[in-house]
């Protein structure tokens, strides 16, 4: 009988564990979650490398319970348009958000040049700082202009980031289309 006692009260802990471990917080998505949002992802960027219109690889797509970011530069008014449309149509996005600006400044190798290294240090700075989680946060940059995107934790990671870009030597201004879990 003290046996039994014994294994139920390990089998009801060990159910609650596992309850919790497997449950969502605010910030955290269950292993169901990430799945699913792992698929709405690729359905995502697979009807975007489909669409004639939108070019695919200017944009990176982020998705947090459903709510799916398009974020980056594109060519133009209706690439940015096309990708919202598009997006909205797949099975499993519940919003879409679209952050994506239209490049303003010349395609010219120099301003390539420019806009990665620019991207590259405002990337450093959120990876040296220990008040932001850098592999949160997109960093895209056309002439100057820096846009970051993603999920983070808190507002004050949000922020953090938009102060430390705006610390970077070369960076006109930051647009923060960041979400908060």
């Amino acid at each position: 009988m003290k046996k039994l006692k014994s294994l139920s009260i390990l089998f009801v802990g060990l159910t609650l564990l596992t309850t919790v471990a497997c449950s969502a917080t605010r910030t955290q998505k269950t292993a169901g979650e990430q799945i699913d949002d792992t698929v709405t992802l690729a359905k995502v960027k697979s009807a975007l490398i489909g669409d004639p219109v939108t070019k695919a690889y200017e944009i990176d797509v982020d998705v947090f319970r459903g709510i799916v970011q398009l974020n980056g530069f594109v060519d133009t008014p209706v690439e940015r348009t096309a990708a919202t449309e598009v997006s909205r149509k797949v099975a499993g996005v519940k919003d879409v958000r679209n952050n994506l600006g239209v490049k303003t400044a010349p395609n010219t190798v120099e301003q390539a040049i420019d806009d990665a290294t620019l991207t590259a240090n405002v990337k450093s700075a959120l990876i040296e700082s220990p008040d932001t989680k850098a592999h949160q946060i997109n960093v895209d940059s056309s002439g100057g202009v820096v846009r970051l995107s993603g999920f983070v934790n808190s507002a004050s990671s949000k922020h953090a980031a938009t102060f430390l870009a705006r610390g970077v030597t070369g960076v006109k201004s930051v647009r923060n289309d960041i979400d908060v879990k």
